[in-house]
């Protein structure tokens, strides 16, 4: 892959650290969520990953609408991602939601998620790695 962007995060002291890029654009604080025994102060790395997951995919569904002359433009992507022990390890499950303005009926509407998924960066990132379920609203 011949990179047109490479993006730079640090973060310094895991869960309970602090996450900056190398542009100061992003600075901040990172937190364990409650649920896993934490104080839930400061973000996660599991919500700076559904930001990045959701953002990325409205943007491929929007490729694939303009190509397919239909608009999506006013579609709202929701990612959830759960962290949860796997084997010895811990692992993660995203599912993408997507709401997809009332003009866009729902076969056509199904069709172009699932092109997104194709398209998609993260998508294609984590296929055969995670689960990830497609849900059209």
């Amino acid at each position: 892959m011949d990179a047109l962007y490479t993006a730079v995060a640090t973060a310094t002291h895991g869960r309970e650290g602090r996450a900056f890029t190398n542009d100061g654009r992003l600075d901040l604080e990172l937190g364990i969520p409650t649920e896993m025994g934490g104080n839930g102060q400061g973000t996660n790395p599991e919500q700076l990953f559904a930001a990045g997951y959701s953002a990325c995919f409205a943007s491929a569904l929007g490729l694939v609408g303009r190509q397919a002359k239909v608009d999506v433009s006013d579609a709202a992507v929701t990612a959830e991602v759960g962290i949860g022990k796997e084997g010895e390890g811990f692992g993660l499950a995203v599912t993408l939601r997507v709401e997809l303005p009332e003009s866009v009926d729902a076969e056509t509407g199904r069709k172009l998620v699932e092109q997104a998924h194709q398209v998609c960066p993260y998508s294609n990132a984590t296929r055969g790695n995670i689960p990830v379920e497609l849900v059209v609203e």
